[in-house]
């Protein structure tokens, strides 16, 4: 099988890879194929560099970046005698949503427009349906930490995790199961009311100030919205936002009305 087989069989499947090109330097045109877990296959013509692309490859993976990458003929570090594509092909970022509520349809509807592989997760046979959610890749009947217990540790920085429960039995374990996951997002809906008592209840599991940090609650932008769509967009823009570290007026940091 050749590495552009593998690269194909990879994409179809929908697994994380890269392609390493050399494209200024000794061996233009050789290629390096890397997986996560795996050897990778191909060289660019040294060992040495094969190995420090590699590596450096798999944090453009995690990322789900691309772009150009400069060595010395050996890997070295700060020199430009080797110019490497590294074009990733990494699977869909996650979009975890806790809650049959009225404001999933529209942000499992949006996240999908936006290029996501989303899941609505509920302990409630009753409203966690395909026929409601339609839009979403998965309907999972199970309590949210139990899922987070199977899938958390495959989540990284592309990731989110939406808490739009309301429930602490459900809420709040969900939460710290999210906070032991590398997950780039999680917010949790809730007025500042109900975002104050479930930082409490938090608190009294053995959450610290330091972990609530990254719990964005109130969930999204101050955008002012209060439709389901309206704030699917808000929450959306907070993803986006807390992925690029772009500064926005996060609910979370404002006082007064959410709405």
């Amino acid at each position: 099988m050749t590495i552009f087989d593998e690269l194909q069989q990879a994409i179809r499947a929908e697994e994380p890879v890269a392609l390493a090109t050399v494209v200024d330097g000794a061996n233009v045109g050789a290629k390096l194929l890397v997986r996560p877990d795996e050897d990778p296959g191909g060289t660019l013509g040294d060992p040495d560099l094969d190995r420090v692309v590699a590596r450096d490859v798999l944090g453009e993976l995690a990322a789900g970046t691309s772009g150009v990458r400069h060595y010395g003929e050996h890997g070295e570090a700060r020199e430009r005698s080797v110019s490497v594509f590294v074009e990733t092909f990494a699977a869909p970022p996650q979009l975890l949503v806790f809650g049959a509520v009225d404001f999933t349809g529209a942000l499992v509807r949006l996240g999908k427009v936006l290029g996501y592989r989303t899941t609505v997760c509920d302990a409630r046979e009753v409203f966690a349906t395909k026929a409601r959610f339609p839009f979403a890749d998965e309907v999972v009947v199970d309590w949210p930490h139990r899922l987070l217990e199977r899938v958390g540790a495959d989540l990284g920085p592309r990731d989110a995790v939406c808490v739009l429960t309301h429930d602490p039995k459900f809420d709040v374990p969900a939460v710290i199961a999210a906070l032991e996951t590398d997950v780039g997002y999680l917010g949790a809906m809730g007025s500042r009311r109900t975002t104050e008592d479930r930082n409490r209840r938090l608190r009294g599991e053995g959450v610290t100030d330091q972990q609530l940090e990254r719990l964005m609650a109130p969930i999204g932008l101050d955008l002012g919205a209060r439709t389901p769509e309206e704030t699917a967009v808000s929450i959306l823009a907070e993803i986006i936002a807390a992925r690029t570290d772009k500064p926005a007026p996060s609910l979370k940091d404002a006082d007064g009305s959410i709405h």
